[in-house]
């Protein structure tokens, strides 16, 4: 039965208007506190409330008929969330859980004014709400695959161009390649895999646009990432072998710099209930360096700090030394780094795995191992203090103005 087919109950329409704010306000408590949507955690209330309002306003006029039906709203608010929610990294499950949510918070905040009407009238209103909800549904996941299609494609444009540099990786030893050329597989074989079956589906116009379509894509998505972090990371190491790691030094702000990077591990701090400490108060104000290697520096060595941590928190540290050098430590409270293991932990693709872990998720082996040729490249020095069970300290000690030479 489409909406044209159900007569509208007035006053039902207008309680909606009266209460759009308060389903609205429930609903976004309820993702918040919804265990099955973990993208939430990161976002404030306005990112997760996004087109709601307009959702239910146009339902109001649905189900009030006094003027006409504006589904014209819903199909354009619900493509902007689709396109919203792929950028902020949902789920599709997690997407499909807010519709649920919304159209439970609706039932819940009419059900009152509900039960006044006739088992004929519920039923119909019911099936009003349903239909629009499911329409808002369909275009969310319309705009939702269109960006994630979108994602796919250009990931496999830089995966095609990054895939030339490959063959000029000839200073890795034929152990390195190995463990290289599997960990190159898994993912690739995934894609390939995934790709496959989503393009059978997609020839098949029964069963497009449903969510087994939709976790196809997030898995190839998910999976092109982290073979071209794989492979931009092997590169990167290449470059600085073969001396053509370059540096651009400038004035650079050093707060700045870390704020950029607490920004960056945030959610995946907050998503493992890790807290993030920022003592920044007595870093030099500027420093004359390559901020994006820099940068680079403290990407790498905070994301390791989270993956290793399973509770407590992760702290940046930064201090001015003296009037020709500084530093910055990065530390936590993770699984900590044995003494015969300390010696390595620079070397590529060794990994300090944690108990029960063949492969650590998500971990190339070469981040650490970048970190120490890029310190080396700024003229600094890098060291470690850890305890295993206790956790790690990565402390990096620069100078205030590195030599122009440096560059060359």
């Amino acid at each position: 039965m489409t909406l044209s087919q159900l007569s509208p109950i007035p006053d039902l329409g207008q309680l909606l208007t009266e209460r759009s704010h308060i389903i609205t306000e429930e609903w976004v408590e309820a993702v918040f506190q919804d265990q099955q949507i973990k993208s939430a955690d990161p976002l404030s209330p306005t990112a997760i409330r996004d087109h709601i309002p307009h959702i239910l306003a146009a339902l109001a006029t649905v189900l009030a008929k006094t003027q006409e039906s504006d589904i014209n709203t819903v199909v354009k608010a619900s493509l902007e969330h689709g396109a919203l929610r792929a950028g902020q990294g949902f789920d599709p499950t997690e997407i499909a859980r807010e519709y649920h949510l919304l159209r439970t918070k609706i039932i819940h905040v009419l059900q009152a004014e509900l039960l006044k009407h006739t088992a004929e009238e519920v039923l119909r209103a019911v099936m009003l709400i349903d239909a629009v909800v499911d329409g808002a549904i369909a275009q969310c996941f319309k705009s939702y695959v269109g960006e994630r299609l979108q994602e796919l494609d250009k990931l496999r444009g830089q995966l095609i161009l990054t895939n030339q540099e490959l063959d000029r990786l000839v200073h890795s030893s034929q152990e390195n390649l190995s463990v290289l050329a599997h960990e190159l597989k898994t993912p690739l074989t995934s894609i390939i895999g995934y790709s496959e079956l989503f393009l059978r589906q997609q020839r098949q116009p029964a069963v497009r646009d449903n969510l087994d379509s939709l976790e196809h894509i997030e898995r190839v998505v998910r999976n092109s990432r982290q073979l071209l972090h794989l492979i931009n990371d092997t590169l990167e190491l290449s470059r600085y072998e073969a001396g053509q790691m370059t540096l651009r030094l400038e004035p650079t702000d050093i707060r700045s710099i870390i704020h950029t990077v607490v920004e960056v591990i945030q959610p995946l701090a907050v998503s493992n209930s890790l807290q993030v400490i920022l003592d920044d108060q007595q870093a030099p104000d500027r420093v004359i360096t390559d901020p994006l290697r820099l940068q680079q520096i403290l990407v790498n060595l905070a994301s390791n700090a989270v993956r290793y941590t399973e509770a407590g928190s992760i702290t940046i540290q930064s201090r001015l030394l003296s009037d020709r050098w500084w530093s910055i430590a990065v530390s936590d409270t993770g699984i900590g780094i044995a003494a015969d293991d300390q010696a390595r932990i620079f070397e590529p693709f060794f990994q300090v795995l944690p108990p029960d872990f063949e492969r650590l998720p998500n971990s190339t082996g070469l981040g650490l191992a970048i970190v120490a040729r890029i310190v080396k490249l700024l003229q600094g020095e890098l060291s470690l203090t850890s305890e295993v069970g206790v956790g790690s300290t990565f402390t990096v000690v620069l100078p205030l103005e590195l030599e122009t030479a440096a560059s060359s």
